[in-house]
């Protein structure tokens, strides 16, 4: 951006300043006189342009900005260079931008005067209103993103004298205009409809067709590129296109509005109390987090009950009140107890939903995937991965106004969790326009996490123990107030019922809130009787509570259902419930019933929109922990294995083919929307979740195989009539990615069955061999599945009459599986190298897209991608331990990376050429780099540090040298060309290196032209052309391998 400054000889200078580095300015906005008026970019260039009437403009607007001692200004006439195409072409798109971040922006009337009177009469008193209502300002297209996109906004007469702003003068504006109050008050224009918004255009006349709808993008907060030759018509088609894409992406990235989560969270808790948050405004913590810019992230930490989802909730007020008018807040509050809000993905969509629908134009960050993918972008088994990259693109956009992120309750992330700490971490130190609020339990592992940002500051609730009492007097006094109003207390019930929980609180808000719920319920008459009752501390509350279930008629089918909530492994419906716990099963028809055995449990239990979730992740813990034997009185094993038979007895009743009656093979998932009476509605938490209960019903101590008859005989059932119509109920669930890990785990448990044993084993190779096509598609499952599964197939010879009728061209098909497991794309460019974690859980790829990719062996799942060297990436190795990755590339450079949490630890420097290989030393202290510059570098895993440099000759450190790895003892290198004996020496030393020894073929590795896979020198396995590699690795029976083509495949091969 290039703004005007006089220096105090008085000459203009002209400067340019990169985006983040803009001072503060001042911006005209006016009408243009004849081109040949103005003052020209061209002009200001060669020190001309003085004697145009368009100079008067510049001198105004430079006086003004001074007088508001602002240095610099900006002018569209002379500020852009407008024989540069490219350069006018992105000007225009950030025109509305350089107007909202504008200090002040001068409106000049060249056709408002002050001085002219009024014609009857040369006495008579002046009035410059009708000539300010008909300005032909007010008729210009490009004038109304320059009314509505400054903060502040002042006009002025021909004269330079000032008329008022937008604020004071708005209901001119507004007679002008028809633009709402709301608008000139500084409303967010994303508030107001999209047609609200066209309406705004009126009959407003721009010198090209085009740009009467060019003007209005920002206005909308998409960004579209001129093309002048396109005419009116297809510019506002552009433009409305752009609006309709973003408004899908948002609707597809809202998993749930947290606006809506915070005022349910604030109703249930019966509403928040200013009294009950303000001592935190007042507090040195938060007020130096508040001040200070080098305090990024605060961490208000406390133990159960405390109030910190209610503090939280008092600070987002403050900040939406005080804050300024472009920052822009997003918040989202965990809760372990609720599905759609206690993962780390549902942490990012949540914020950045929030973020989007504040500052439409980030959605271009999310469309960049979401055009080519779609929701299931956000839903899939790579769905962080994706979030992640989106997430940090837009905390790195120049544009991303000032802003603030607050995430509640971390400890009630259930899924996860180590990722979003890690992000927040990291992320938190990045930049000092981006403060972050979190909340969590006093959690050592939390804690650990958090240690690792930067510019961080914490603040206990028992550090501040005298307000946060405080604040519980405050909720306890409203709480009994509401009691006694609705219950009719006499004034010694009140005092009696307010001084023993002001007593008894403990300076937990969650005790409270119990105790009055319990009291709601109790007569008046009885509620002296039953304080005595409610015993201090929220264990002892809890117990009470349990105690009290335990004693009533409805004890056994209360327990049954508390049991059921505390295994379940998400939040289910009432309708699923009843399905799921025996002893509800007469209640199909009489859901008010089931309702008020929940009820029964109501201290530990509770209903939102007919879904039963924990009050509180505390009421879940205690019956794990102290009322472990009264809940589970035969274990948890027994629950679990109740829920593995209710689930597959509901399977076996409701699926079969076509359950939605899609009809077509090729309906993709992401159109398919459940009927109104969906036959699904009790199958949903079954089909996801029965094998984790089957590998939950085992006890612990037992050996990891299903041996029972039973088991295995309705295992057996199950999968040989119902197996294909579960995968389509997976895939419209969209759930298929975790049918392959419980396939996985399912085969686990089943080894050595015999015959179950290779059932499984041909329903899992099934459905990791068709699982793009099943999680796309559903009813393909019946089509190419089958069609494309080897002849000697069991799922495919039990489901032959599923196949469709209509294809008599059938391909010819192998008998058995090959040995290929799995193909996982991602990469967009060859793939170089590959390579196991030591523990097999996860295969690297590297690739010429200049990125790491980290996939899960299990379900092919891409768990990091891995962004940071400039050229391509040669190679991949694990430590030892498996906790760090690190690659070799083009860029010269070695970089470490965590591999759990994808953060770059070290960035290694110091060869002058291409880095081919790298390898890590069995104790995980070492790593060895080989490069095109003939020298293998070793290096201090930990420090970063080079600690020998090996120079050779170019026939033997070059592009030969493709291969490392360490002996067990450290004191050798093993390469594809031969054996190098390395010794410990000081730090940074270098030597000649020896001619390698005759090779030893220790592992695995290519044959010269690539048409083998060997082992210990012997050709193993002929690999075919299509899947012919680039590189591989083998860890036990299987083989990772990267192609040209972008992807990866693994294989079993038995050795």
């Amino acid at each position: 951006m290039r703004l005007l400054k006089y220096k105090e000889d008085g000459e203009l200078t002209i400067i340019s300043f990169d985006d983040n580095a803009i001072p503060p300015y001042a911006i005209l906005s006016h009408t243009w006189g004849k081109d040949a008026e103005e003052v020209t970019f061209a002009d200001l260039i060669k020190g001309g342009g003085k004697d145009k009437p368009g100079y008067k403009k510049i001198r105004f607007c430079g006086k003004q900005a001074q007088q508001d001692k602002l240095q610099y200004f900006w002018i569209d006439t002379c500020c852009i260079n407008k024989t540069d195409k490219a350069e006018l072409s992105l000007a225009i798109r950030s025109m509305f931008r350089w107007y909202q971040n504008a200090t002040k922006c001068y409106v000049y009337l060249s056709d408002v005067s002050t001085r002219k009177r009024k014609a009857s009469s040369m006495l008579a008193e002046f009035t410059w209103e009708p000539a300010f209502k008909s300005s032909r300002w007010f008729t210009r297209g490009w004038t109304l993103q320059e009314l509505l996109a400054p903060s502040t906004v002042e006009f002025f007469s021909q004269e330079w004298e000032r008329l008022g702003d937008k604020i004071s003068l708005k209901s001119l504006v507004y007679k002008a205009t028809s633009i709402p109050y709301e608008v000139l008050n500084g409303a967010p224009l994303s508030q107001f409809s999209v047609d609200e918004r066209l309406r705004w255009k009126g009959d407003r006349e721009t010198k090209r067709d085009e740009d009467a709808w060019y003007s209005l993008a920002g206005i909308f907060d998409v960004e579209i590129a001129p093309a002048y030759s396109e005419g009116a018509a297809s510019a506002f088609r552009r433009l409305m296109d752009e609006v309709r894409e973003g408004q899908r992406c948002t609707q597809d990235l809202r998993h749930t509005d947290p606006c809506d989560d915070k005022k349910r969270i604030e109703d249930t808790k019966g509403g928040l109390l200013a009294d009950s948050y303000h001592w935190i405004l007042e507090n040195n913590t938060f007020q130096q987090w508040r001040k200070d810019l080098h305090s990024r992230l605060l961490w208000v930490k406390g133990d159960p009950g405390k109030g910190k989802t209610m503090l939280l909730c008092g600070i987002i007020d403050e900040l939406q009140n005080s804050m300024p008018r472009t920052a822009l807040l997003s918040y989202f509050f965990c809760q372990a107890t609720d599905s759609r809000i206690n993962s780390a993905t549902a942490v990012l969509r949540g914020l950045l939903y929030m973020l989007v629908n504040q500052q439409p134009s980030l959605v271009s960050h999310v469309r960049k995937k979401h055009d080519h993918a779609g929701k299931t972008l956000f839903e899939d088994a790579n769905a962080w991965v994706a979030l992640t990259e989106i997430f940090v693109d837009v905390l790195r956009d120049p544009s991303l106004r000032p802003t603030y992120l607050i995430i509640d309750a971390l400890d009630e992330c259930v899924t996860e969790l180590p990722k979003l700490l890690e992000f927040v971490a990291k992320q938190s130190s990045t930049a000092d326009r981006i403060k972050w609020i979190v909340s969590s339990r006093n959690w050592p592992d939390i804690e650990a996490q958090l240690e690792r940002a930067g510019h961080k500051v914490r603040l206990s609730l028992e550090l501040n123990a005298k307000s946060v009492a405080a604040a519980v007097d405050v909720f306890i006094q409203q709480k009994v107030d509401r009691l006694a109003q609705e219950k009719q207390y006499k004034a010694e019930i009140r005092h009696a019922v307010l001084q023993h929980l002001t007593l008894n609180a403990n300076d937990t808000f969650l005790w409270v809130a119990l105790v009055c719920q319990d009291l709601k319920a109790t007569p008046k008459w009885n509620v002296l009787k039953k304080l005595a009752l409610f015993p201090p501390g929220l264990d002892s509350l809890y117990k009470r509570m349990m105690h009290q279930i335990s004693e009533s008629d409805s004890a056994e089918i209360c327990r049954q259902v508390l049991a059921s909530a505390a295994i379940l492994y998400r939040p289910v419906t009432i309708h699923e419930l009843i399905a799921l716990v025996q002893s509800l099963e007469d209640f199909v028809d009489d859901l008010e019933s089931v309702r008020q055995i929940v009820s029964l449990c109501g201290s530990f239990l509770t209903l939102r929109e007919d879904t039963v979730y924990f009050v509180h992740q505390s009421a879940k813990d205690f019956l794990f922990a102290k009322a472990f034997n009264e809940v589970f009185p035969d274990g948890t094993e027994d629950v679990h294995w109740v829920m593995f038979s209710k689930s597959l007895a509901i399977l076996s009743r409701t699926l079969h083919r076509d359950m939605y009656s899609l009809k077509a093979l090729g309906s993709p998932v992401e159109n398919v929307q459940p009927p109104d009476t969906d036959p699904l509605a009790e199958s949903r938490y079954p089909c996801v979740y029965w094998i984790d209960h089957l590998h939950d019903s085992k006890p612990k101590s037992s050996s990891n195989s299903v041996g029972d008859l039973q088991v295995i005989g309705v295992v057996d059932e199950f999968l040989r009539k119902k197996y294909l119509y579960w995968l389509e109920g997976l895939s419209l669930f969209k759930s298929l990615g975790r049918g392959v890990v419980s396939m996985a785990k399912l085969w686990s448990l089943v080894q050595d069955q015999d015959q179950l044993t290779r059932l499984v084993y041909d329903a899992r190779r099934f459905v990791m061999y068709h699982k793009r096509a099943i999680e796309s598609y559903p009813l393909q499952t019946y089509a190419s599945a089958l069609l494309f599964s080897p002849t000697g197939s069991l799922i495919k010879r039990l489901f032959q009459h599923e196949e469709p009728k209509g294809i008599t061209i059938r391909p010819a098909m192998s008998d058995g599986w090959s040995a290929c497991l799995q193909t996982l794309e991602g990469h967009s460019s060859f793939v170089n190298s590959v390579a196991f974690s030591h523990d097999s859980a996860r295969l690297a790829s590297a690739s010429d897209d200049c990125t790491v990719k980290i996939w899960d062996v299990s379900s092919g799942a891409c768990l990091q991608t891995l962004e940071g060297h400039s050229n391509i990436v040669s190679s991949v190795a694990f430590s030892h331990d498996s906790a760090q990755l690190a690659s070799a590339s083009g860029d010269c450079t070695v970089k470490i990376w965590d591999a759990s949490g994808g953060a770059c630890l070290q960035t290694l420097e110091g060869h002058s050429s291409f880095v081919n290989s790298v390898a890590f030393s069995h104790d995980s202290a070492q790593l060895a780099s080989a490069s095109g510059d003939w020298t293998v570098k070793i290096w201090d895993a930990s420090s970063g540090a080079c600690l020998q440099t090996l120079e050779g000759h170019s026939n033997i450190v070059n592009s030969a040298l493709s291969t490392l790895s360490f002996d067990s003892t450290g004191s050798c290198l093993y390469t594809n060309i031969g054996t190098i004996v390395i010794q410990s020496s000081e730090l940074s030393s270098t030597r000649d290196m020896a001619e390698p020894e005759r090779p030893l073929y220790p592992g695995r590795n290519l044959s010269s032209d690539y048409t083998w896979i060997q082992h210990a020198g012997n050709n193993m396995l002929w690999v075919p052309s299509e899947y012919r590699p680039f590189c591989l690795s083998v860890c036990g029976t299987r083989v990772g391998i990267g192609v040209g083509s972008g992807r990866v495949w693994t294989c079993s091969i038995d050795l």
